[in-house]
């Protein structure tokens, strides 16, 4: 068996990837997060999936919610993200556990272009500057890391997207839906040997624009 823990399990993300994960028999969910109620429990399965309820800032409750799994994949957000990040980074550590898949933001390392890259960092603003500080405590670490960067997320069922890889590289595009994110978290759980200390860019092709067509 494979043991994942997904932190921030009630994300629109990660529940899309938590049905994937569920389709390789091998695969045990730790579900972690504040409020269960989030979750459909009638879509629980209760011998692949266990339900652990905590704050990705509590050291304590992070350790024990990833004692014993294999790979941690974090979908978390808040003003206190840098805070989370130094405590998923520590618990890690003291759990011996090196595979983390972080979801992060587009724009954190002034990496877009143009007048979308300006748009974006116009609407995000402080924003940004917590999700780098996040970004900056997990590159840090001696994790075997992948950062995520999507662009402006949409509810499209669709798997249709490229990546750009390395902090500094132009980010393209500007958007990407939800379901093609937790395709590529899903495709890094089933193959942790990719993207190790990897910062990628995720946008779906042709979608160049001042800011996303749908805003």
């Amino acid at each position: 068996m494979k043991k994942i823990a997904i932190l921030g399990a009630a994300g629109q993300i990660a529940v899309l990837a938590e049905k994937m994960l569920l389709n390789d028999q091998d695969n045990e969910l730790i579900l972690f997060l504040r409020h269960p109620n989030k979750l459909d429990q009638s879509k629980i399965d209760n011998e692949r999936e266990k339900i652990v309820v905590g704050d990705a800032s509590n050291y304590d409750q992070v350790k024990n919610a990833v004692e014993g799994v294999h790979i941690v994949y974090a979908n978390l957000a808040g003003s206190n993200i840098e805070r989370q990040a130094k405590t998923v980074v520590k618990a890690m550590d003291a759990e011996k556990i090196k595979r983390l898949i972080w979801i992060s933001s587009l724009g954190i390392y002034n990496e877009v272009p143009g007048k979308f890259g300006k748009w974006n960092k116009d609407v995000l603003g402080s924003y940004l500057t917590t999700y780098r500080a996040a970004a900056d405590v997990i590159t840090a670490s001696d994790l075997d890391y992948t950062i995520i960067r999507p662009a402006w997320l949409t509810n499209k069922d669709e798997i249709d997207y490229e990546e750009t890889l390395g902090a500094n590289t132009a980010f393209k595009g500007t958007e990407v839906s939800r379901k093609s994110v937790a395709k590529h978290v899903v495709d890094l759980i089933e193959h942790p040997e990719k993207e190790i200390k990897a910062n990628v860019g995720l946008n779906k092709p042709n979608t160049d624009g001042d800011k996303p067509a749908w805003y």
